[in-house]
Protein backbone atom coordinates (compact mmCIF):
# COMPACT_ATOMS: atom_id res chain seq x y z
CA UNK A 1 0.00 0.00 0.00
CA UNK A 2 2.27 2.32 0.87
CA UNK A 3 4.39 1.79 -2.22
CA UNK A 4 3.56 3.27 -5.54
CA UNK A 5 2.64 0.92 -8.63
CA UNK A 6 5.04 -1.71 -7.99
CA UNK A 7 4.51 -5.34 -7.90
CA UNK A 8 2.16 -7.94 -9.81
CA UNK A 9 -1.12 -6.65 -10.78
CA UNK A 10 -2.92 -8.56 -7.70
CA UNK A 11 -0.70 -6.88 -5.15
CA UNK A 12 -1.23 -3.70 -6.10
CA UNK A 13 -5.42 -4.43 -6.34
CA UNK A 14 -4.78 -5.88 -2.66
CA UNK A 15 -2.94 -2.95 -1.97
CA UNK A 16 -5.62 -0.67 -2.96
CA UNK A 17 -8.67 -2.99 -1.51
CA UNK A 18 -6.46 -2.43 2.66
CA UNK A 19 -6.30 1.18 1.39
CA UNK A 20 -10.02 1.21 0.57
CA UNK A 21 -11.15 -0.39 3.65
CA UNK A 22 -8.97 1.90 6.11
CA UNK A 23 -10.05 4.72 4.31
CA UNK A 24 -13.78 4.06 4.35
CA UNK A 25 -12.99 2.76 8.47
CA UNK A 26 -11.76 6.76 8.92
CA UNK A 27 -14.55 8.00 6.82
CA UNK A 28 -17.59 5.96 8.65
CA UNK A 29 -16.47 7.45 11.80
CA UNK A 30 -16.53 10.73 9.66
CA UNK A 31 -19.91 10.40 8.45
CA UNK A 32 -21.12 9.66 12.34
CA UNK A 33 -19.53 12.70 13.26
CA UNK A 34 -20.94 15.06 10.42
CA UNK A 35 -24.25 13.38 10.45
CA UNK A 36 -24.44 14.04 14.14
CA UNK A 37 -23.04 16.96 14.85
CA UNK A 38 -25.51 17.88 11.81
CA UNK A 39 -28.37 16.90 14.00
CA UNK A 40 -27.27 17.87 17.41
CA UNK A 41 -27.01 21.32 15.70
CA UNK A 42 -30.35 21.26 13.48
CA UNK A 43 -32.53 20.08 16.37
CA UNK A 44 -30.82 22.76 19.99
CA UNK A 45 -30.40 25.63 17.54
CA UNK A 46 -31.97 27.93 14.55
CA UNK A 47 -29.24 28.01 12.65
CA UNK A 48 -29.87 27.57 8.34
CA UNK A 49 -29.31 23.69 7.44
CA UNK A 50 -26.42 24.26 5.07
CA UNK A 51 -24.57 26.56 7.83
CA UNK A 52 -25.39 23.81 10.22
CA UNK A 53 -24.05 21.45 8.02
CA UNK A 54 -20.59 23.36 7.49
CA UNK A 55 -19.64 23.64 10.79
CA UNK A 56 -20.48 19.88 10.99
CA UNK A 57 -18.23 18.95 7.73
CA UNK A 58 -15.73 20.77 9.38
CA UNK A 59 -16.04 19.28 12.90
CA UNK A 60 -15.47 15.73 10.51
CA UNK A 61 -12.79 17.00 8.13
CA UNK A 62 -10.45 17.50 11.87
CA UNK A 63 -11.71 13.85 13.10
CA UNK A 64 -11.00 12.63 9.66
CA UNK A 65 -7.25 14.07 9.71
CA UNK A 66 -6.15 12.47 12.67
CA UNK A 67 -7.69 9.19 11.07
CA UNK A 68 -6.29 9.20 8.20
CA UNK A 69 -2.85 10.31 9.52
CA UNK A 70 -2.23 8.42 12.31
CA UNK A 71 -3.95 5.31 10.76
CA UNK A 72 -5.01 4.92 6.91
CA UNK A 73 -2.00 6.54 5.88
CA UNK A 74 0.46 6.27 8.42
CA UNK A 75 3.09 4.61 6.42
CA UNK A 76 3.40 7.36 3.95
CA UNK A 77 5.68 10.11 3.48
CA UNK A 78 5.58 13.07 6.54
CA UNK A 79 5.66 15.99 4.98
CA UNK A 80 3.96 18.22 8.26
CA UNK A 81 2.65 21.28 8.38
CA UNK A 82 4.83 22.42 5.41
CA UNK A 83 3.02 20.54 3.10
CA UNK A 84 0.41 18.19 4.05
CA UNK A 85 -1.62 20.32 5.93
CA UNK A 86 -2.28 23.13 3.49
CA UNK A 87 -2.98 20.66 1.19
CA UNK A 88 -5.41 18.41 3.03
CA UNK A 89 -7.55 21.81 4.27
CA UNK A 90 -7.33 22.86 0.20
CA UNK A 91 -8.81 19.29 -0.79
CA UNK A 92 -11.01 19.75 2.15
CA UNK A 93 -12.78 22.82 1.72
CA UNK A 94 -13.30 21.57 -1.61
CA UNK A 95 -14.99 18.63 -0.50
CA UNK A 96 -17.31 21.03 1.55
CA UNK A 97 -18.10 22.67 -1.16
CA UNK A 98 -19.40 19.98 -2.92
CA UNK A 99 -20.85 18.42 -0.12
CA UNK A 100 -22.95 21.10 0.98
CA UNK A 101 -23.28 22.33 -2.59
CA UNK A 102 -25.72 19.23 -2.80
CA UNK A 103 -27.20 19.75 0.31
CA UNK A 104 -27.66 23.36 -0.61
CA UNK A 105 -29.49 22.43 -4.30
CA UNK A 106 -31.85 20.17 -2.42
CA UNK A 107 -33.14 22.78 -0.03
CA UNK A 108 -33.27 25.77 -1.72
CA UNK A 109 -33.31 24.89 -5.30
CA UNK A 110 -36.04 22.19 -4.36
CA UNK A 111 -37.50 22.80 -1.27
CA UNK A 112 -36.51 19.77 0.02
CA UNK A 113 -36.32 20.90 3.76
CA UNK A 114 -37.37 18.12 5.97
CA UNK A 115 -35.68 16.29 8.49
CA UNK A 116 -35.68 13.31 6.79
CA UNK A 117 -34.65 14.94 3.00
CA UNK A 118 -31.65 16.95 4.65
CA UNK A 119 -30.17 13.78 5.98
CA UNK A 120 -30.52 12.24 2.67
CA UNK A 121 -28.98 14.83 0.72
CA UNK A 122 -26.78 15.36 3.46
CA UNK A 123 -25.66 11.89 2.58
CA UNK A 124 -25.62 12.04 -0.84
CA UNK A 125 -23.18 15.11 -1.18
CA UNK A 126 -21.13 13.61 1.93
CA UNK A 127 -20.88 10.53 -0.51
CA UNK A 128 -19.91 12.21 -3.44
CA UNK A 129 -17.12 14.62 -1.98
CA UNK A 130 -15.55 11.23 -0.34
CA UNK A 131 -14.98 10.15 -4.39
CA UNK A 132 -13.25 13.34 -4.37
CA UNK A 133 -11.15 13.12 -1.61
CA UNK A 134 -9.92 9.85 -1.69
CA UNK A 135 -8.94 10.97 -4.73
CA UNK A 136 -7.04 13.84 -3.81
CA UNK A 137 -5.63 12.81 -0.36
CA UNK A 138 -4.13 9.81 -2.04
CA UNK A 139 -2.80 11.48 -5.05
CA UNK A 140 -1.61 14.80 -3.80
CA UNK A 141 -1.69 15.07 0.13
CA UNK A 142 -0.58 11.35 1.67
CA UNK A 143 2.02 10.68 -1.16
CA UNK A 144 3.56 7.17 -1.22
CA UNK A 145 7.04 6.39 -0.31
CA UNK A 146 9.24 6.12 -3.25
CA UNK A 147 10.58 2.23 -3.71
CA UNK A 148 13.75 1.38 -2.06
CA UNK A 149 16.66 1.63 -3.99
CA UNK A 150 18.10 -2.29 -4.59
CA UNK A 151 22.08 -3.04 -4.04
CA UNK A 152 22.61 -6.44 -5.53
CA UNK A 153 24.73 -8.99 -3.18
CA UNK A 154 28.89 -8.63 -3.52
CA UNK A 155 30.54 -12.21 -2.88
CA UNK A 156 34.10 -11.75 -1.93
CA UNK A 157 36.82 -13.92 -2.79
CA UNK A 158 38.13 -16.58 -0.90
CA UNK A 159 41.16 -14.68 0.19
CA UNK A 160 39.02 -12.13 1.90
CA UNK A 161 38.30 -8.85 0.48
CA UNK A 162 36.53 -7.43 -2.93
CA UNK A 163 38.94 -9.13 -5.13
CA UNK A 164 37.47 -11.82 -6.95
CA UNK A 165 33.86 -10.17 -7.16
CA UNK A 166 31.37 -12.00 -8.92
CA UNK A 167 28.17 -10.23 -8.61
CA UNK A 168 27.75 -6.61 -10.49
CA UNK A 169 27.15 -3.75 -7.50
CA UNK A 170 24.77 -1.63 -8.07
CA UNK A 171 25.31 2.24 -7.42
CA UNK A 172 22.25 4.64 -5.56
CA UNK A 173 20.62 5.33 -8.65
CA UNK A 174 20.37 1.89 -9.53
CA UNK A 175 22.45 1.58 -12.64
CA UNK A 176 24.44 -1.54 -12.31
CA UNK A 177 28.69 -1.67 -12.80
CA UNK A 178 30.99 -3.98 -13.26
CA UNK A 179 33.41 -5.07 -10.16
CA UNK A 180 36.43 -3.37 -9.79
CA UNK A 181 39.91 -4.77 -10.84
CA UNK A 182 41.37 -6.93 -7.67
CA UNK A 183 44.54 -4.75 -8.12
CA UNK A 184 42.76 -1.37 -7.18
Amino acid sequence: MSRPQQGSALERVRGLAREVAKFGAVGGVGVLVNLGVFNLIRHTTDLQVVRASVIATVVAIITNYLGFRYFTYRDRARTGGSRELPLFVAFSVIGLVIENGVLYTATYGFGWDGPLATNVFKFIGIGTATVFRFWSYRTWVFKALPEPVKVAAVVSSPRGGAAGTTAAAADATGATRAPEPAGK
